[in-house]
């Protein structure tokens, strides 16, 4: 069964009376995200994948 759609303001607002209050309640703001770890290479990674043009 199709809910039926309010007619008029008077019906919708009885309608968000409805809506629990867990739905309508604020949420609390989420941090901004930390900038990103700067990557760095050192001599070992480099030797991991020195000579891989050969494999490809």
């Amino acid at each position: 069964m199709k809910p039926q759609e309010p007619d008029n303001l008077d019906e919708l607002i009885a309608d968000c009376a409805d809506i629990p209050p867990v739905l309508t309640e604020r949420k609390p703001v989420l941090p901004a995200p930390r900038p990103a770890t700067r990557w760095v290479v050192d001599d070992a990674a480099v030797a991991q994948v020195a000579g891989i043009d050969e494999f490809v």
